[in-house]
């Protein structure tokens, strides 16, 4: 079972790295991690998405809430969290191509971020499926390259973090 964890840290150089050499230790694997500065400048947000049982899910946080610069961890899955990934998608594009591709893209809301002769780029948000889906389409002219963030997430309504 896959758990998406907030872990608000300092915004310290070298906390990034105290983190993953943890999970590294312990042997557990990362599936996602995105990590930005959040309102306040002193702070950052870690969301990090980790596979695993119920013990390994108290394991983790225990170990992250032992580390120094670590303010806080919170599991927010599910349905209480809004949740998105970013994709950046290069697609071979010829001139007879082009309609098709464009018409993907205004389908799952994506934006064309870069033109060239041979290649459109397509910038996409939303959940892991939404991007699933349209990089399976986007396959059959031919993917030159693609980036995709990791999973970023908030809970849903009044409450934080």
């Amino acid at each position: 079972m896959k758990h998406t964890l907030a872990v608000l840290v300092e915004n310290r150089s070298g906390v990034l790295s105290r983190v993953a050499s943890l999970f590294s230790r312990r042997g557990y694997n990362i599936e996602s991690l995105a990590v930005g500065v959040t309102e306040d400048p002193k702070t950052s947000r870690m969301t990090i998405v980790v596979d695993g049982d119920d013990h390994v899910l108290e394991q983790v946080t225990k170990q992250l809430n032992k580390l120094v610069d670590v303010i806080k961890v919170s599991d927010i899955g599910g349905d209480e969290a809004v949740e998105r990934e970013l994709a950046l998608i290069k697609v071979a594009a010829d001139v007879s191509a082009r309609t098709e591709i464009i018409q993907i893209a205004d389908i799952f809301r994506a934006r064309i971020v870069d033109v060239a002769p041979k290649s459109i780029t397509v910038e996409v948000t939303g959940d892991e499926a939404k991007i699933q889906a349209i990089e399976k389409l986007l396959r059959q002219f031919g993917i030159k390259e693609m980036a995709r963030t990791g999973k970023i997430a908030l809970v849903r309504g009044p409450k934080k973090v």
